[in-house]
């Protein structure tokens, strides 16, 4: 099946000079863009006005942007493998990424309520709000939650078929792709696995752990490193390498995001900062923090901590982020973030990746960790 030549590669694909992982996700923004203007003319060519209405959304919330953090580590995995010339295939994987990953954020953002995503608000919300001032009948909140389904899936649709197109094309297309699909099965086996613990009241440790793993550890960094890594025809020494790096950066990735969502600032994340706190989302710094109020014999932390505690209204959030820090979960927390991202970067170097590469691993690791920089001068 020949690749459409809107989505082949481009000037800017083939160009054999060595990368950076920033210089690669900058080429990848150029493919994910005719990506999208490809997707977008053969939506109008299906329908006009699901091309204006959805279409063109998903586009912009793809365009809207992120940290692209998952480009970079399936370049980091490509070279660490010994990939290198032509980077087509490897910046279409992360533009495929993107588009996963804007799927992966409308659906969460539904099941979660979260009224803004990307500095914006969150697919669901501009859906409904659409509807309000159309004065169309039915509910908005039915209407925006349907529609925002849809779109997530529009999103997914787009993602499967760069990916396959680039497998296709590839001399290791089918490693490429068992990767991809082991990525799209744990994907939801962690959204559900979240879902579940909210509505079990669930608190455990080794519970939120999974759920970290499943949701983010392997899709944020160990699934973006194998995926990088097939297309180098990577041997089982390279990937088991990389998979401990990755799970050990993306653990700390989580952690991170975890301590951004209960005490973040809203102007630079792009959404709420008490989200996870008021819905007591389970998150391993929920779940040591548990664990510490009860070993600490600290009862009004337990109680304004447990999953079954009255959300009432006036301080319950501040009263929260107290205990967090009072039990020293918070601290704990942030060192273990140091911890598991000196273990990835150990990790990593066991793959027998060159120092260049490692030292742009390492980069990314701080970025994703938001590693202090005294702490970080101990990761080079």
């Amino acid at each position: 099946m020949p690749v459409p030549r809107s989505t082949m590669a481009g000037p800017t694909e083939t160009n054999d000079a060595p990368l950076t992982a920033p210089g690669a996700t900058r080429a990848m923004e150029a493919v994910l863009e005719r990506v999208l203007d490809a997707r977008l003319r053969q939506a109008h060519d299906t329908d006009a006005v699901f091309t204006h209405d959805m279409a063109e959304r998903v586009a912009a919330f793809v365009r809207r942007g992120g940290k692209r953090l998952r480009t970079a580590f399936v370049w980091c995995g490509w070279r660490a493998a010994g990939g290198a010339g032509d980077t087509g295939a490897v910046l279409r994987t992360g533009a495929a990424l993107e588009l996963l990953q804007a799927c992966a954020l409308v659906h969460d953002d539904v099941m979660d309520g979260s009224p803004l995503r990307r500095g914006g608000p969150a697919m669901h919300v501009d859906f409904a709000r659409g509807h309000r001032a159309e004065g169309a009948g039915g509910s908005p909140e039915a209407f925006g939650t349907s529609a925002a389904v849809l779109a997530g899936d529009l999103a997914l649709a787009w993602a499967d078929d760069l990916l396959t197109e680039t497998a296709l094309a590839s001399p290791y297309g089918a490693r490429l792709h068992d990767e991809w699909r082991a990525m799209r099965t744990e994907m939801v086996a962690g959204q559900y696995r979240d879902l579940r613990a909210q509505a079990s009241g669930a608190s455990g440790a080794e519970e939120a752990l999974t759920i970290a793993v499943l949701k983010s550890a392997r899709y944020t960094v160990v699934r973006p490193l194998t995926l990088g890594a097939s297309l180098a025809g990577a041997d089982a020494r390279t990937l088991g390498a990389l998979r401990a790096a990755g799970r050990c950066a993306g653990l700390a990735f989580q952690l991170r995001d975890d301590l951004l969502g209960a005490f973040g600032d809203p102007a630079l994340t792009g959404k709420p900062a008490d989200e996870d706190l008021r819905s007591r989302k389970l998150t391993p710094l929920l779940a040591v923090a548990v664990r510490l109020a009860e070993t600490g014999g600290d009862e009004d932390a337990a109680a304004v901590l447990a999953p079954d505690a009255d959300a009432r209204p006036g301080h319950t959030v501040e009263r929260m982020r107290a205990a967090l820090e009072r039990t020293g979960a918070r601290a704990e927390v942030e060192s273990r973030i140091a911890d598991l991202a000196a273990a990835g970067l150990r990790h990593f170097e066991a793959s027998g990746a060159a120092p260049a590469v490692r030292r742009e691993f390492a980069d990314l690791v701080r970025r994703a960790a938001g590693v202090a920089p005294q702490q970080a001068q101990e990761l080079v």
